[in-house]
């Protein structure tokens, strides 16, 4: 009889909501304003492929601790906000496959990434990153990696592990030479470096056999190596605002680079803004296959 009488008694509670039970009190106000008395998962987005969750332009200074349970997110954008770390309980979120944290004050990543082995798409680009761990590269399934507009100068050995990663955006930073961890991509269709310290490009581009966008402007690079012109894959080559003067012969050899292009959207080659000496500059007006010609017919005078 007895234990009828607590089952009834159970019953009438109603269900229980766990989440909530005991931890109500150690939200933040931040979360309490986003909750307002909802279950977290409430704000969960699904969609065909992905659980997404966004907390994009909110102006927050810290991310709300309740999103740490929601381990079913599979898309998280934090982007735009005034993010200064990233609590190592984002190695919670185990499912993340695009993680976008663009445009935060974030001055380095914790080594629990390496958590996130789902983890395909990166965008850590416009912050205040001077360093990236080398557990990063425990992220083998990662394809695109942007880490543009930062303050960095190197990158772990380690990336060369990375053998997914096919596009990687390295500009604005302040590397003085492309990484040799690099050269070990070789899946990699898109690199772009414009807008750091680079005087040179290593003979090992020619390793990057797959690469059909490679990004140089606005360097101060010297020549135009000849390593390049075994890149045939290249669909667009961007060497604007450089500092060359001469052009290989084997330019040629690039059959896939369609024009001399002027927009930056364009494929082709561009090479405008350099110092090249005459009659290089008159060519390059007159179109491409005008300069592949003279090219080659110097090769054989």
């Amino acid at each position: 009889m007895g234990v009828r009488q607590s089952r009834a008694r159970s019953k009438d509670k109603g269900p229980k909501r766990v989440l909530f039970t005991g931890r109500r009190q150690k939200f933040s106000p931040w979360d309490d304003a986003l909750l307002s008395g909802r279950d977290p998962r409430s704000l969960l987005k699904r969609g065909m492929h992905h659980v997404s969750f966004s907390l994009v332009t909110r102006g927050m200074t810290d991310i709300p601790d309740f999103l740490w349970g929601l381990s079913e997110v599979q898309k998280l954008n934090l982007s735009h906000n005034q993010l200064r770390v990233l609590p190592p309980e984002v190695g919670k979120l185990t499912r993340i496959v695009v993680l976008n944290l663009c445009g935060n004050r974030l001055k380095s990543l914790p080594r629990e990434v390496s958590l996130l082995q789902s983890l395909k798409v990166l965008f850590v680009n416009m912050n205040c990153l001077t360093e990236v761990p080398a557990e990063l590269s425990l992220c083998r399934n990662l394809e695109v990696l942007s880490l543009s507009h930062n303050c960095l100068s190197q990158l772990p050995g380690g990336f060369a592990d990375l053998s997914r990663l096919r596009k990687l955006n390295l500009s604005n930073n302040f590397f003085a030479h492309i990484p040799v961890c690099v050269f070990s991509l070789k899946e990699l269709i898109f690199l772009h470096v414009g807008s750091n310290r680079l005087e040179n490009i290593a003979e090992s581009i020619q390793h990057l056999a797959s690469l059909q966008i490679f990004i140089a402007e606005g360097n101060n690079i010297h020549s135009f190596p000849r390593s390049l012109c075994l890149v045939t894959s290249l669909e667009l080559l961007n060497l604007n605002n450089n500092d060359i003067q001469t052009l290989p012969s084997e330019l040629h050899l690039l059959c896939r680079l369609v024009r001399i292009a002027w927009n930056p959207m364009d494929k082709g080659l561009h090479i405008s803004h350099n110092p090249l000496s005459k009659p290089l500059p008159e060519l390059v007006e007159g179109g491409l296959e005008m300069l592949f010609s003279y090219l080659k017919d110097k090769k054989h005078t």
